[in-house]
């Protein structure tokens, strides 16, 4: 994705299902389970790069021993910030007490981070916000050991006002508005009264209170307080928790809109955002690593026992399809042809816009993360070519000579590597022009393989905002004086905002909207800006269920080309030598290359849950106000 396009974040859950001794006879350390996290996370980093955490959780330790610990850090390189703090804390203490290196009840006992249980985060800071307040995991504490909660997820919740509100009406006072806090607060509330019910009981049957501990423990009813505090979220997550006495869940929305898979043998359980992470690191078999159900929770009891647990009823499933574009790593089976059935099925349109003259096309992509569909599309095309060589060959099979059905057999689809990213510009200055001559040099271009009768072909996963094409690309293209410059994105017009996780909350923002505007303001159909202000207005107060989505007026009186070609039309200059053509995915031919996640609302405007609905209206809003803030 050429445009700077930031992610939520991703988890990893570890849970040891044998002693400590176990791992350290088998693997030769009793850290095997921080080693794991820390691989975990790294085969993550794709996922976030503002701040990462890390916390662990040490099982049937005694009162008075410290059972939890918690590092998390917002530097450059928050991972190995993380782990590098881990390591300098266990190897002081392993050198202050050369006793310990055999002994790991010993081990357990004194250093920290070493444990049963846990849990990490990479983020990517939706908000802006990067202090270390705002990096997960996040941590409420108890003196009951079953009352402590550990909480980070891949989430973003569209009613975080409301949720705010009832806890507000429950009597608490929450210290900040941020989803992640106010879910915790949530699930720390129904926690609490379950915790509180099962000791009455204990009480009630005569026990102590360090006898009804245990008891707790067993009973405790997770799936069930799960169930009470998500009664009204609406977004989209997976969201993972550690008890304090050993629980664990992780939780998915009832659309399945963001991602999390999860392997279990008689060692241990995993959880990532993504499959081939769990693949990797624990170098198992695709078949073997399981998609977490939406609106189910995998839960984990201190004993070791594992359930798929319902929360909330399963919706319509509607992952996110921008995981499978873009944000998952592509070493993913699945992924990788989904990905490469996204080149193939554009080639249509691609011969179209060349007049079917490969003979004088380049083929390039850019990004790298676009080289997947890249490889589909120039298959697809080698397969046109292929097939007309058999047509030639069958329609002129009498005249053919030896020299020239060689020289036809040698004609081929021409590819190069025509833009080649330069090391990251820190946008330090602040003046527009500064900072756009910046962007105009993120990528260089190679010289030479380009003649001035060539269509060039450039494949992106998706076109977002423009600006990186506006102000980079498309120059740097055209310094190589192609004929013709077609950008082709492999995801469709990106018309509507995300709410769910992804950078893309302002309407203005979007290239396809400013491109509609355009097109409405030219013929004389911008009335119907005001006429969609006046319908979202009049639900400003409206439940989230009954608000229509009529920002789909604005697009309603064009074609997707011709969107495409004022797109077009709007990231070229006066100084552009070369016609510029910019092509989109069709939403159709997304759904036949993904089909499992047919999560499609910023390209469509059908939003998976209720509360899209009233962002996309209020993104709306602001931008007819004026207003240059988030829409949830």
């Amino acid at each position: 994705m050429s445009d700077a396009l930031q992610h939520e974040c991703g988890i990893a859950l570890v849970r040891l299902l044998k002693p400590l001794e176990f791992y350290k006879e088998k693997y030769g350390t009793a850290f095997y389970g921080v080693q794991k996290m820390y691989l975990l996370m790294e085969k993550q980093h794709n996922r976030g790069q503002d701040g990462a955490g890390f916390a662990s959780i040490k099982l049937d330790m005694e009162p008075g021993e410290r059972y939890i610990s918690r590092v998390r850090s917002n530097h450059a390189q928050p991972i190995q910030d993380v782990f590098a703090q881990i390591n300098d804390r266990i190897n002081e203490e392993m050198a202050a007490h050369p006793e310990y290196a055999d002994d790991v009840a010993l081990q357990k006992e004194n250093i920290p981070y070493i444990g049963e249980l846990f849990l990490g985060h990479v983020r990517y800071g939706t908000f802006g916000k990067n202090s270390i307040e705002s990096v997960h995991p996040f941590l409420r504490q108890n003196n009951w050991m079953h009352r402590n909660l550990i909480l980070a997820g891949n989430f973003n919740m569209t009613n975080v006002k409301e949720l705010f509100q009832s806890l507000v009406e429950l009597g608490q006072h929450p210290k900040e508005m941020a989803d992640t806090v106010t879910v915790m607060e949530k699930i720390g509330h129904f926690l609490d009264g379950a915790v509180t019910d099962l000791y009455q009981e204990c009480k009630n049957d005569g026990l102590t209170k360090r006898e009804a501990s245990a008891i707790i423990a067993e009973k405790l009813d997770v799936a069930k307080i799960l169930t009470r505090a998500s009664k009204n979220l609406d977004g989209g997550y997976a969201m993972a928790g550690l008890l304090g006495h050993g629980d664990s869940f992780v939780f998915r929305d009832p659309a399945g809109i963001r991602p999390a898979y999860f392997y279990q043998d008689d060692e241990i359980v995993v959880v990532a955002s993504e499959r081939p992470v769990i693949q990797t690191v624990f170098n198992v078999p695709f078949e073997k690593v399981q998609e977490i159900e939406p609106g189910k929770a995998l839960i984990i009891k201190k004993n070791g026992t594992v359930s798929m647990q319902e929360i909330l009823p399963a919706t319509v499933k509607k992952a996110c399809s921008f995981e499978r574009i873009y944000f998952s790593r592509g070493s993913d089976a699945e992924i990788y042809q989904e990905r490469k059935m996204l080149g193939k099925l554009i080639l249509p349109a691609v011969l179209e816009s060349i007049d079917e003259d490969t003979d004088n096309t380049v083929f390039s992509y850019i990004p790298n993360t676009a080289e997947t569909s890249f490889y589909g599309l120039v298959e697809a095309a080698q397969d046109f070519l292929n097939q007309r060589k058999n047509n030639y060959i069958l329609e002129n099979r009498n005249t053919l000579t030896k020299d020239s059905l060689q020289e036809l057999l040698s004609v081929k689809i021409r590819t190069e590597k025509v833009a080649i990213k330069d090391a990251k510009l820190r946008t330090f200055i602040t003046e527009d022009s500064s900072r756009d001559d910046l962007v105009a040099h993120v990528y260089d271009v190679t010289y030479g393989v380009i003649k001035p009768t060539d269509n060039l072909v450039i494949i992106d996963d998706s076109i977002v905002r423009g600006t990186t094409l506006k102000m980079s690309i498309i120059k740097m293209m055209d310094r190589l004086n192609p004929k013709r410059i077609v950008i082709v994105s492999s995801a469709p017009q990106i018309r509507y905002p995300d709410c769910y996780g992804i950078d893309m909350a302002k309407l203005e923002g979007l290239v396809a909207f400013k491109a509609a505007l355009e097109l409405l303001k030219e013929r004389n159909l911008y009335h119907i800006v005001d006429e969609v202000y006046v319908k979202c207005k009049a639900q400003e107060n409206f439940k989230d269920h009954d608000v229509v989505n009529y920002v789909t007026a604005i697009y309603e009186p064009f074609q997707p080309q011709e969107v495409s070609d004022k797109i077009a039309e709007m990231l070229s200059s006066p100084e552009i030598n070369a016609e510029v053509k910019i092509i989109f995915q069709t939403v159709e031919d997304l759904h036949i290359a993904c089909p499992k996640n047919l999560g499609d609302w910023y390209f469509t405007g059908d939003y998976p849950t209720a509360g899209g609905n009233r962002v996309v209206n209020r993104a709306f809003m602001n931008f007819y106000e004026g207003k240059d803030v988030r829409a949830y």
